[in-house]
């Protein structure tokens, strides 16, 4: 860009991460509403924490009340909704924190822009693999409710569009009633490696 030049600072992102005695990473929480990625994200931090490990979760509807308070729901929204939560990432991962995020990111065009912007070293892709009839079921929120009655136009799943990852980093199916939020923490943090 014009005029703009990047400042380089003399604490880098190595010595944070020794700093913290933690590698620094982004787990990429995507699914449909009512799937357990909030749910799960927490459980995963709380795991993290018990550990020793500092976490942050960048969660969809909590960003919304502030960050990204501007945006709304249409194509063009959704997407910047992702690319401003990717940059937020990649920040905090340079400061040597496991970053967390829980959002339906429905689009791999735009899950893969992010990786890009994150950096596919730092980019840890979970698919919470929940059918629709699933989440509608429970719905935590009354929102596919109210999506079927037509009071939340484009939503994901109903008549706005999920596009499932082809190929995550990790697949966590969150069909069955016996697959505890435990269990499903528990999984991905052994599928991670922060040492």
């Amino acid at each position: 860009m014009k005029n703009i030049v990047k400042h380089e600072m003399s604490i880098t992102k190595k010595d944070r991460q020794k700093l913290l005695k933690q590698k620094s990473f982004v787990v990429w929480l995507t699914g449909l509403s009512g799937c357990g990625k909030s749910t799960i994200a927490n459980k995963l931090s709380t795991l993290l924490y018990e550990e020793k490990k500092l976490s942050y979760i960048l969660d969809g509807d909590n960003i919304r009340f502030g960050l990204n308070s501007d945006l709304g729901f249409t194509e063009i929204d959704r997407k910047e909704n992702i690319r401003r939560i990717a940059e937020v990432a990649k920040l905090m991962v340079d400061s040597g924190l496991i970053v967390i995020t829980a959002f339906i990111s429905p689009f791999i065009e735009d899950r893969q822009k992010a990786k890009e912007i994150i950096g596919e070293e730092n980019f840890i892709e979970v698919y919470i693999n929940t059918p629709i009839s699933v989440c509608e079921n429970r719905d935590p929120k009354g929102l596919y409710k109210k999506a079927r009655a037509g009071q939340i136009p484009m939503f994901t799943g109903i008549d706005s569009p999920y596009e499932p990852p082809s190929d995550p980093d990790i697949t966590i199916d969150n069909s069955d009633i016996n697959t505890t939020v435990e269990i499903s923490a528990k999984e991905i943090l052994n599928k991670i490696t922060y040492d």
